[in-house]
């Protein structure tokens, strides 16, 4: 089932179409209509389709506008045009813009239900190569040089010295040449049970989550030969396989680390967005800091792991950042003891349950194996060490954890065994975890609210973007939109008309200014653009609404 979005200016021809026309018998759901090609962005934003359907001529953004804007960002959704015999030179602006097909009017919805036959036969044969499993193993084994994949694996696994990169990298015909380094980690989620994908699925592109089911690997390499034709059209990019995860190799020529980290997230998003779309599979991604020099790859690899360890908190099916979710430091927190790991990853990100289940694994050994007294009190020294480590990268007193004048490796003396001692480990992690989640959400609430007074203090500026206010909190725009929806339960853009809108009311009843006056004045470029928000908002149009509110003059 395609995804399909009609974009129409005239209600009439727009519901007839909708209303006519059988869309899931002929393999496609639309998921929206938009009366402009700004409405249709913000369509496009909230879920991207693989069709729009769009005529020429609209207000405020009209159809060769929008499908620019789709070629530029969405350069895989297929375009179709609906036009007239006196839009020729309209038309000849579209073929360089790659338009996929046109519909001429006057047109019956069968000549428009025609049209969208032939672009689905484009559209499964593209699918069907990518769902072609031999295809994909056949390619595996002819694409992936042994030698190569070893050789960027152990960027990430160990560090190598400037000669040896330099040297390995030239030998395998590796360009390693850049100013800023970052490594990512691109992570299937886990695949809905088969049951629930039987039930659910109804065309074969579904069906492929089933194959991938039943062997791991073969999803892994989906994933990451959907990630590989990305990377052969960006620069600076490289994708491998490392271990069970599709590994990012960020080598760029950008001396700016913002810049950097930026180009690397958008490309994780539409890797995102593209393994979704072609095989039906979610992915999260982990991505670690900008550095200066390749060898400190094997440290942003580290990190990108670890922002993935938030991957419970935040959620499946998105790019996680560690710069985002975390306030690194110089040395970051980083153990050689598994056991260790998994109690960091408990306190850190972990459920009560989890946290539990941890800790009791952690002195089960300890009281089923015959170790010395020095030995288990080395132990828990090692634990104290943990627990007090993360304490101080959060910015825990750890007064508020063992309590005030307590001093902790001495305090583990006064307990008579084991149980007790575990007992009392558990207790202050469960202390600590409690405070780190507590300050996560504070952070999150003063992130929202320092967004929020950012745009009252700029949505009068006609340049407010999301882009804008992250660069003001120096955040991704990817981890902000997530947290403000969460947080606000709307998105940016329409919080943003929101305020807009409450202030166009305001100054309606306020002052005599004219409505075009009042657009301006809030950051519309479009004065009939804004009366559309305000009448699609509230129901009514300014003058309508100054006039039932005794405001100044005529709208």
């Amino acid at each position: 089932m395609y995804k399909l979005l009609l974009v129409e200016d005239e209600e009439d021809v727009r519901d007839g179409l909708v209303e006519e026309i059988s869309w899931e018998l002929h393999g496609f759901q639309v998921t929206g209509t938009a009366e402009n090609g700004r409405e249709a962005l913000e369509w496009m934003e909230k879920e991207m389709p693989d069709i729009v359907v769009t005529d020429i001529q609209m207000p405020f953004m009209n159809g060769l506008e929008l499908a620019a804007w789709i070629r530029e960002h969405a350069p895989s959704t297929k375009i179709i045009i609906l036009t007239g015999y006196d839009e020729f030179e309209y038309a000849q602006k579209a073929i360089k813009l790659q338009i996929d097909e046109y519909v001429l009017k006057p047109f019956s919805s069968r000549e428009l239900v025609d049209v969208l036959l032939k672009v689905k036969t484009h559209m499964d044969a593209e699918r069907a190569e990518k769902e072609n499993v031999q295809l994909l193993m056949e390619h595996y084994r002819k694409s992936i040089p042994v030698l190569r994949e070893l050789f960027l694996s152990s960027l990430v696994t160990r560090r190598l010295t400037p000669e040896e990169y330099i040297e390995k990298g030239a030998s395998y015909g590796i360009s390693l040449d850049g100013q800023t380094f970052m490594a990512s980690i691109i992570r299937p989620d886990p695949v809905q049970r088969e049951r629930d994908v039987r039930e659910e699925a109804e065309d074969p592109a579904s069906a492929l989550s089933l194959k991938y089911s039943e062997d791991r690997y073969l999803l892994l390499f989906a994933v990451y030969n959907v990630a590989a034709e990305i990377c052969q059209l960006r620069q600076g990019f490289k994708a491998f396989i490392h271990h069970n995860d599709c590994v990012l190799l960020s080598v760029l020529p950008d001396a700016d680390e913002s810049a950097a980290a930026q180009r690397t997230l958008e490309l994780l998003e539409e890797i995102r967005l593209n393994v979704n779309k072609y095989l039906k599979l979610t992915v999260t991604a982990g991505a670690g800091s900008v550095y200066r020099s390749l060898g400190d790859v094997f440290d942003s690899y580290a990190e990108a792991s670890q922002a993935l360890d938030y991957r419970p908190i935040l959620g499946n099916n998105r790019v996680i950042w560690i710069d985002d979710v975390e306030q690194r430091k110089a040395d970051p927190l980083v153990f050689d003891s598994l056991k260790e790991q998994e109690l960091v990853r408990s306190i850190r990100v972990g459920t009560a349950e989890e946290l539990e289940e941890t800790v009791r694994r952690m002195f089960d050994g300890l009281e089923s194996s015959k170790v010395s007294v020095q030995d288990c009190q080395v132990y828990i020294i090692g634990v104290l060490t943990a627990v007090i480590r993360v304490a101080k990268e959060f910015g825990i007193e750890l007064e508020e954890l063992f309590g005030r004048g307590s001093l902790p490796f001495a305090d583990m003396y006064h307990y008579n065994n084991l149980q007790e001692l575990r007992e009392w480990i558990h207790r202050v992690s469960s202390r600590l975890m409690i405070t780190i989640a507590q300050g996560r959400q504070s952070g999150y609430n003063q992130l929202v609210e320092d967004a929020k007074a950012y745009i009252h203090e700029h949505y009068r500026e006609s340049d407010i973007s999301i882009n804008k206010v992250c660069r003001h909190l120096h955040i991704s725009t990817g981890y902000f939109s997530s947290i403000f929806k969460k947080e606000m339960k709307m998105t940016f853009v329409a919080y943003l008309l929101h305020v807009r809108m409450e202030a166009a009311k305001e100054m309606l009843r306020s002052t005599p200014l004219k409505a075009f006056e009042i657009a301006e004045t809030l950051g519309f470029a479009d004065p009939n653009y804004f009366s559309f928000c305000f009448r699609k908002k509230f129901g009514i149009t300014p003058k309508e609404y100054r006039s039932g509110h005794g405001g100044g003059e005529s709208a």
